[in-house]
């Protein structure tokens, strides 16, 4: 169950980081608003998920959730470069959070 809140968690982190560039600095009441939740749902998630997941483990797929799909999304609504160097970086944080899992007892 610990790895579903953490799976969940990285989802929320690609959210608010995403919707960090649609606040325009916090000054769009609804995107600031989205953003805050799901920065919360996020942490939430995240401390619920480390109770009984190493901490090296469960921040590194964290924050590799939350750089894959911010780069993902970057690419889809925000016209970001998807060059070949950008698709095998964002590979290669796959195969880091595929490595963290397998060596998670």
């Amino acid at each position: 169950m610990a790895w579903i809140f953490l799976i969940l968690a990285g989802l929320f982190e690609v959210g608010w980081a995403v919707g960090l560039k649609y606040t325009e600095g916090f000054t769009r009441l609804w995107p600031s608003v989205w953003t805050i939740a799901a920065m919360a749902l996020s942490f939430g998630l995240l401390s619920v998920a480390l109770k009984s997941l190493p901490l090296g483990t469960a921040y590194g797929v964290w924050v590799g959730i939350g750089a894959i799909g911010t780069v993902l999304l970057g690419m889809v609504l925000l016209g970001e470069t998807a060059s070949l160097a950008r698709i095998v970086s964002v590979l290669l944080i796959v195969a880091g959070i595929i490595g963290l899992k397998l060596a998670t007892p």
